[in-house]
């Protein structure tokens, strides 16, 4: 189970996650710092290592959208975060399997700050309402590269896999 540390509206753009000023920054052990830059207090709560590994944002309709800066994706995975929404921007979706973002698409989820949310195969409880909402899960391989850590682990282990069969 985990707690919902910030809930964000529609249309969050990959600019508001990680700041196009930033860019010249892209060392995924870097990124972090940058993660929600505009918004003071989050980001602050975040550097300072307040917010707990595994905690939930709950994001909007098409959370992630504008541009492909992947730097986004690796500012939250710095931190850990899990990230559920009705929706991702394809892009940013493609860059989160890519990295090994967890994130969980759930068209109907209703959930507020402090909410204690306890994510299983097929659905997102809400602990603290009691409400259930139904999970749209991706396709079985997109999947295994998220639980793998992202496509480099993935590969990587399928490699292994090949060596020792």
């Amino acid at each position: 189970m985990a707690k919902v540390v910030i809930k964000l509206g529609d249309d969050i753009s990959t600019d508001v996650i990680y700041p196009g000023r930033y860019m010249a920054t892209v060392l995924p052990t870097e990124t972090p710092q940058y993660a929600f830059a505009d918004l003071t207090e989050f980001n602050s709560k975040l550097r300072a290592k307040q917010i707990p590994p595994g905690s939930i944002m709950i994001g909007g309709k098409n959370f992630g959208c504008g541009s492909s800066r992947e730097q986004a994706v690796s500012a939250l995975k710095g931190h850990d975060l899990v990230i559920i929404a009705p929706g991702f921007a394809r892009i940013f979706l493609q860059n989160c399997i890519n990295l090994g973002l967890r994130i969980v698409v759930c068209p109907d989820i209703q959930a507020s700050e402090t909410d204690e949310i306890e994510i299983t195969g097929t659905e997102v409880v809400n602990v603290t309402t009691g409400k259930r909402f139904q999970i749209s899960p991706l396709p079985k391989a997109r999947q295994a590269i998220i639980d793998a850590g992202g496509l480099v682990a993935y590969t990587r282990k399928r490699l292994l896999e090949k060596r020792t069969a």
